[in-house]
């Protein structure tokens, strides 16, 4: 069976592939056009892709050889299911096995923008300590405050357990069901999403993003937040507006900002945002240490393998293909 990897992931998974004896093609260039990535897919009968390339209806026109995809990513919203469900294309991906990182992302955001290191450390490159000002560029304090978890599924559960342990805060959450565990465990409480934005003092989103949910964190959700809330997103940038996130900033609606991811992304550098003393923005580095990456590639690799034995995916996100 052919396999094409569209980018170079850790020696791990190739490993699994190899030794599995799939056919494995991995371009030399790393960063492939649009159309060169689809003459590599039409050639192949299973992707392993890196990166948010859009498998919609026109691909699936365009590469009716591929027979299963493996996503090196836990998200899946480039991926149209409902094309990929009618040709009885399996679709995996990685959970789990970047969960701690990304929550440890989400993690760092929150207390970089409650003590505003961003904005502190630029000072100490530019050499601008200035004198001591008891009341200049102050943080604040998260100790028994609430953290609101918009998505309390793996990440999302991870992010909770760090902020009650290390700060002894209070746990709310929204979800599409309530996650029965984690108010057993954490003492969340299910709130709605009304509720979550009122009530939190640290909003982090955690959900999986559908295109219904385009621009959900906007003017009207901003304004209906404390005046102190952090709003934290390592999800996807398509969860907020972040025109009316800069204006909610700059007229104090809303305390600060931490982003992992943008919306666009890539950002511009010349977005007004990076300039406030309030907002740490990171360039979508969740999953970005050894472990989680090793794990990323090992659990696209065994997907591809479980496909190529006529098995099913361990992590498939449409397991319907798989119905009689």
């Amino acid at each position: 069976m052919k396999v094409f990897v569209n980018k170079r992931i850790p020696a791990i998974g190739i490993k699994l592939l190899e030794e599995a004896g799939l056919e494995i093609t991995i371009p030399e260039n790393n960063n492939l056009s649009y159309e060169e990535w689809l003459e590599y897919c039409r050639n192949t009968d299973a992707v392993l892709n890196v990166g948010a390339n859009k498998f919609d209806k026109y691909f699936f026109e365009q590469c009716p050889n591929v027979k299963a995809v493996a996503l090196y990513s836990v998200g899946f919203d480039h991926v149209n299911i409902k094309e990929a469900d009618q040709r009885n294309i399996p679709i995996g991906n990685t959970p789990d096995v970047l969960s701690r990182a990304t929550s440890d992302v989400a993690f760092l955001l929150m207390q970089s923008v409650a003590r505003r290191a961003s904005f502190n450390f630029q000072k100490v490159k530019e050499g601008n300590w200035g004198d001591f000002d008891p009341l200049h560029a102050l943080g604040q304090e998260l100790y028994g405050k609430t953290i609101g978890i918009l998505g309390l599924g793996r990440i999302g559960f991870e992010m909770a357990e760090k902020c009650r342990k290390a700060f002894g805060m209070k746990v709310i959450y929204h979800n599409r069901h309530q996650n029965i565990e984690a108010e057993k465990e954490l003492n969340a409480v299910y709130v709605s999403f009304e509720e979550l934005v009122k009530q939190s003092d640290v909003l982090s989103v955690h959900a999986n993003f559908t295109p219904e949910q385009k621009g959900f964190f906007n003017r009207s959700v901003f304004e209906k937040m404390k005046t102190n809330a952090i709003f934290i997103n390592t999800a996807r940038g398509g969860f907020h507006n972040q025109t009316d996130l800069y204006d909610a900033l700059v007229s104090e609606k809303i305390w600060g900002a931490g982003l992992d991811v943008t919306n666009p992304e890539p950002m511009s550098q010349e977005d007004p945002i990076l300039g406030l003393s309030n907002v740490c923005v990171l360039p979508h580095i969740g999953s970005a240490t050894i472990e989680a990456r090793n794990g990323m590639a090992r659990v696209a690799a065994e997907n591809i393998i479980a496909f190529s034995k006529g098995e099913k995916m361990p992590h498939c996100v449409n397991p319907e293909v798989y119905k009689d």
